[in-house]
């Protein structure tokens, strides 16, 4: 007598496979049809990029990170590899499956012991440090920490130092005379909300063409300059508290394209800036006067001082290299390891 039973094979046998039994494969999808994209800001695991199709009107379309990338993050300026849904309709969300290599990052750690780094912007051509020459006071530890992530992550810097109508710019400006770091030097017009107009033109004519990161602390005058470049902005201003801090107003990182061509990124004002990532090796290859004397250094130099036999000194008393060179490494290698005064060993505010 036949059953049922008898006419089963392994077809009809339906397991659901396990984590280790489960084929894997490390093949991954080609993408061919991806749209190239860039990174103009980022919100709680969203990401604005603006996406060209052929000769279609560029437009800004809103992705996420497709499960490929891994814990790879995004960053604003990423130019990045886009499929899905790019029309740009509401409640329409795209994959970000690629990113391109980065020529520049700029990036920090959330403080001086912590060595997991976040890349807060990619691909810049130069890092502009806004810096207030009073209310709220300067803060040379952090204008430091930013050159030396400037110089580390590939980026030109540039200083900005606004409110020159309240103080005198001669100190600092003799402070970075020998890093041939270019300054400009603003101040504000009559009605203390805006920029002189000349400063403004000056902060302009070096950021044309080029994609440019502002940093600085709140109440520096940050986002009145970007107002200023970028009318259309609109982006938050605030005043000083009594105590010569800023307000944040910036909340997020977000890039502008500026009228004449060129973008500005502007981020938030920034309460800290560590840099534990960073070695003295790394700082010392920027120096490109000073690298040719490391090779007579013992192993191990951390090129803090002659006391440990460094041959930056030797070099430079011979001629190689200016002093002031020498000193403003030292100084930004210190401000690096967090050896400055309190106030400014990590630039908070």
């Amino acid at each position: 007598m036949s059953t049922l039973g008898d006419r089963w094979d392994n077809d009809d046998v339906h397991v659901r496979p396990s984590r280790r039994s489960r084929p894997r494969t490390k093949t991954r999808p080609a993408h061919d049809d991806s749209t190239s994209g860039m990174v103009i800001t980022v919100d709680r695991g969203r990401y604005q990029c603006l996406v060209a199709e052929g000769t279609k009107k560029v437009r800004t379309i809103t992705a996420m990170r497709a499960r490929e990338l891994g814990r790879r993050a995004v960053a604003v300026g990423d130019r990045v590899d886009i499929v899905g849904d790019i029309s740009g309709a509401p409640d329409t969300l795209a994959r970000i499956v690629r990113i391109a290599e980065r020529r520049s990052v700029l990036r920090r750690s959330a403080d001086d012991t912590d060595l997991a780094e976040r890349v807060i912007v990619a691909n810049a051509d130069q890092l502009v440090i806004v810096t207030a020459l009073a209310d709220p006071t300067p803060r040379t530890g952090f204008i430091d920490r930013c050159l030396v992530a400037a110089y580390t992550g590939n980026l030109d810097p540039v200083l900005v130092l606004t409110k020159a109508d309240l103080a005198d710019p001669a100190p600092l400006l003799a402070a970075y005379q020998d890093l041939d770091l270019p300054i400009i030097v603003t101040r504000r017009s009559p009605n203390e909300r805006a920029i002189d107009p000349d400063g403004v033109q000056q902060v302009r004519d070096r950021l044309d063409g080029l994609v440019s990161v502002l940093v600085g602390h709140s109440g520096v005058g940050k986002s009145t300059l970007v107002n200023e470049l970028v009318p259309d902005a609109l982006r938050a201003t605030g005043t000083v508290t009594g105590v010569g801090k800023g307000r944040h107003t910036s909340v997020s990182a977000i890039a502008l394209a500026l009228p004449d061509g060129g973008w500005v990124i502007d981020t938030p004002g920034v309460r800290s800036f560590g840099l534990a990532h960073v070695t003295a090796d790394d700082l010392l290859e920027t120096f490109d006067d000073l690298l040719p004397a490391t090779v007579d250094c013992p192993p191990g130099c951390d090129h803090s001082g002659p006391d440990i036999g460094c041959a930056l000194d030797p070099f430079v008393a011979a001629g190689g290299a200016r002093p002031g060179r020498l000193a403003s490494f030292r100084r930004l290698l210190a401000s690096r390891a967090g050896a400055t005064e309190p106030e400014d060993a990590d630039g908070s505010v």
